[in-house]
């Protein structure tokens, strides 16, 4: 029982730490991009990446159910 839990949270730990790592590197992509096209303004990317995810989270299924699992 302990390997099956020691295993099941390393995995689950692992997923998580790549998904703030990829979070991590989005994040200063768009903050280079702010500094270079847009004068350090980070509006344009902030309204960019809030519609980008509203289409990801829509385009699926057509709803967007999952905004309510927050």
């Amino acid at each position: 029982m302990k390997n099956f839990t020691l295993a099941y949270f390393t995995k689950n730990l692992t997923i998580v730490i790549g998904l703030v790592l990829i979070w991590r590197g989005i994040w200063y992509v768009l903050d280079e991009i702010d500094i270079l096209f847009f004068s350090n303004n980070h509006i344009y990317t902030a309204i960019g990446g809030i519609i980008l995810g509203l289409l990801i989270l829509y385009l699926p299924d057509q709803d967007l159910k999952e905004i309510q699992k927050l």
